[in-house]
């Protein structure tokens, strides 16, 4: 059963306020770490050929802006709203720790599942609960999941993942199957109907698993259990947005504290390319798919949508929502 817990409100909130910090301006303590994929072995992505598909280009600037420019994360960022309350799944994870740093960021309560609590405060403090709320749950278990962690939830942010291939991960029955099918099934069918936005992240190449070099990638159904999940969140009625990273670069920042994660940067890699049809191939920053799925939650066009993303080298939009607005439709207009 999931349970609620709790901390003592703190008087100092652990994120800057500062507009251009100097400091940290351009950090990159993570470049000579071993970066992980949720896939340990990489096919060779370039028997694939040429793709001919139509994608958009766009950028993805880094949360915390360098001191040569003017932050945008409060001004122009669509989710400086009181009253969402955003559930985070996966909030420890790679991916979904960014989602849960840049939504404290912008004032956006988060309410966060996770199996461990612990590992969330290490990550980002014991805050107010009126910013950040602890359930302890496991959506592989659906008698772990109790209806009321969901009240006052206006939008989930879903970013549950496990390896391609068997490792350590997989310890616990954390098998594609546990997490990608079963485990998005059982948060999707207790969701309430009067939920804004669920956005889940998947991966490109879950509709080609019996092509090369997808087959690779899905011997242990990592593809095939993806896809389940998404099948069923499209068909719940829920009001849905699918994004479909590529192979996972930057991070994972796992050993960082949450300032640590504000000034993380995506590197040379912050323009984004945006498609539909599942014809991407390539590879994409953590920050890039976070800052997605944090737009996705009020840009109405993205409704009902399923999107595939990479990163590549450029400039661009940041966490303008405009930006982000224009380019997801876009990549539905092509």
């Amino acid at each position: 059963m999931a349970s609620k817990l709790s901390f003592p409100p703190i008087l100092d909130f652990p994120i800057t306020t500062q507009r251009n910090p100097k400091v940290l301006r351009s950090i990159t303590p993570f470049s000579s770490l071993p970066t992980k994929f949720w896939v340990q072995a990489k096919p060779n992505f370039s028997c694939v050929g040429a793709v001919k598909s139509s994608v958009i280009y766009a950028v993805k600037e880094e949360v915390i802006q360098s001191s040569d420019s003017e932050t945008t994360l409060d001004s122009n960022s669509p989710s400086a709203s009181s009253s969402k309350v955003v559930l985070v799944v996966g909030g420890t994870g790679g991916v979904g720790q960014l989602v849960v740093a840049s939504l404290l960021s912008r004032n956006v309560k988060v309410r966060l599942l996770l199996r461990d609590p612990e590992k969330a405060t290490k990550l980002f403090g014991e805050q107010d609960e009126e910013k950040l709320e602890l359930w302890r749950g496991d959506t592989r278990n659906q008698e772990d999941l109790d209806p009321s962690m969901l009240e006052g939830v206006t939008h989930i942010i879903c970013c549950t993942g496990t390896t391609a291939f068997p490792s350590r991960r997989w310890d616990g029955d954390n098998t594609p199957e546990r997490v990608d099918w079963e485990g998005v099934r059982n948060l999707a069918s207790i969701s309430p109907r009067t939920l804004k936005r669920f956005v889940l992240v998947s991966s490109i190449g879950v509709t080609k698993s019996n092509e090369l070099p997808w087959s690779i990638m899905n011997l242990f159904g990592v593809l095939k259990y993806k896809k389940m999940g998404e099948d069923f969140l499209r068909e719940s009625g829920i009001p849905f947005t699918i994004i479909r990273a590529g192979r996972l670069t930057d991070g994972p920042y796992t050993s960082y504290d949450l300032n640590t994660l504000l000034r993380a940067t995506a590197g040379e890699r912050r323009a984004v390319v945006i498609g539909q049809g599942d014809k991407l191939v390539g590879e994409v920053s953590r920050l890039v798919v976070a800052e997605a799925c944090i737009q996705a939650l009020d840009i109405e066009s993205t409704e009902g949508q399923i999107y595939e993303i990479n990163s590549v080298k450029g400039e661009g939009p940041g966490s303008d929502p405009l930006k982000w607005k224009d380019l997801f439709e876009a990549a539905r207009s092509t």
